[in-house]
């Protein structure tokens, strides 16, 4: 699994024309089952992305079509762990009884 956090680069005017089009990225990739949670965050971030566990080639080239990167406004810090516990609504994605 992954933990994606967005940094802006930019200022805020800037990146809010983008808000709709990076909801809208977000949604794409909630519905392809990617995401499995996403919000603002408290500072040291912006936002957060959690992200089901997928191959790391594969993260990096969806954050890559994220409109904040596309443009230049936000990149993405990447932290990847493996869940070995999980509350049990999480079962499926708990990386110790997957394997």
């Amino acid at each position: 699994m992954f933990i994606a956090l967005l940094n802006h680069t930019a200022p805020i005017e800037e990146v809010d024309y983008l808000l709709a089009d990076h909801a809208e990225w977000l949604a794409r990739h909630f519905q392809q089952g990617h995401f499995l949670a996403a919000g603002k965050c408290a500072a040291p971030a912006d936002g957060v992305i959690l992200v089901r566990p997928m191959l790391r080639g594969k993260l990096d080239a969806v954050l890559a079509t994220d409109p904040f990167v596309v443009r230049h406004l936000s990149k993405y810090e990447v932290i990847e762990f493996s869940a070995t516990r999980t509350a049990p609504e999480l079962r499926l994605i708990n990386e110790a009884l997957v394997h």
